[in-house]
């Protein structure tokens, strides 16, 4: 399972009396569908994966194997202690999912030998392929990286530290290592907002990323995604000055606005996809006006790219033909 591609991390809505919105859940994954992501990590960060019960999360991970219909692979996110995580495991894999995404373990840092026990004490529990997600107190080494090759179901790293030399030294002790596994490992760009660090990660052989922009704007997450593959560096730069960098100055405003925000935005596209869960908290009325301010900003500038590529004749940025189901204008695969 190496991906390749925009991913898609869906949130989970929540009703007003806390309980799980499954009828809003399904409208926000067929719109995650209309942007033709690579796969559609379900349950993990920006979907609250820590704020769910054992039975939310079968019926988050089941709900999304149902709406997807086997049209991209659905990887379920899984977590906390070992034991716990192989049970999470265990529920993604009687629910249908495609693959796993191993969050950090709860709390207890160890060594990076250590966290290669903790993987594949929690691979070994299903045969799905599970990504390994790097982030917080789950940090590897290049040797650690190199040893998850000898764990037949581990297809990869997902990177949420943000160290682009560390993550350099784990690409190249993979790809060098001479294990018949090391050329299709996959790598995974997964900051945050990662479209700040694509072009670093891309540098370093790490060409596909999450995009938490997708769940709310995906005409700017496609747009710029389509600029990157192309090499528009006009564009890229238009949009990252325009939308990404006042967006991530906002987000870094308040702890968990990784998530709140991105549900607001959700909420200012037309899908009210619910409250956060404790200890998050909504974003606050002022910051959502922002929020709207900054959407207006990045969508005046990415007009203003397609009728500048209309003038010249070449390829638009725009995102809204994928989102139609129309041909990319540049026959670019999404």
């Amino acid at each position: 399972m190496r991906l390749h591609g925009l991913l898609s991390f869906p949130l989970t809505p929540f009703t007003p009396d806390d309980k799980i919105d499954l009828a809003a859940y399904a409208e926000h994954l067929e719109r995650q569908l209309a942007a033709a992501p690579a796969a559609l990590f379900v349950a993990c960060g920006t979907g609250e994966f820590t704020a769910l019960g054992p039975e939310e999360y079968r019926d988050v991970v089941a709900t999304a194997v149902r709406v997807v219909d086997g049209r991209v692979p659905v990887v379920a996110g899984c977590g906390g202690g070992p034991r716990l995580a192989r049970e999470f495991a265990l529920a993604a894999a009687a629910s249908g999912a495609d693959g796993l995404l191993l969050l950090p373990p709860y709390l207890v840092a160890g060594t990076p030998g250590g966290l290669v026990r903790h993987v594949r004490y929690v691979a070994e529990a299903t045969a799905l392929p599970l990504v390994v997600y790097q982030r917080a107190n789950a940090v590897l080494d290049p040797a650690a990286a190199v040893a998850l090759l000898d764990i037949p179901t581990v297809t990869g790293v997902k990177d949420g530290l943000g160290d682009v030399d560390a993550m350099l030294r784990l690409v190249t002790a993979v790809r060098t290592s001479g294990h018949p596994r090391a050329a299709a490992f996959g790598f995974l760009n997964g900051l945050p907002t990662a479209e700040l660090t694509v072009q670093a990660y891309r540098a370093i052989g790490v060409d596909s990323y999450s995009s938490a922009v997708l769940c709310f704007a995906p005409d700017l997450a496609l747009a710029f995604h389509r600029a990157v593959e192309r090499g528009d560096e006009h564009a890229v730069r238009t949009l990252l000055a325009e939308f990404y960098l006042p967006f991530v100055a906002l987000r870094d405003l308040v702890p968990g606005y990784a998530v709140a925000l991105v549900k607001a935005g959700a909420r200012l596209g037309g899908l009210d996809l619910g409250p956060v869960r404790p200890p998050l908290v909504d974003a606050a009325p002022e910051h959502v006006e922002q929020l709207a301010g900054i959407l207006a900003r990045g969508r005046a500038a990415l007009a203003t790219l397609n009728e500048a590529a209309a003038v010249n004749g070449a390829a638009a940025v725009d995102g809204a033909a994928a989102l139609s189901g129309a041909p990319a204008a540049d026959g670019a695969a999404r």
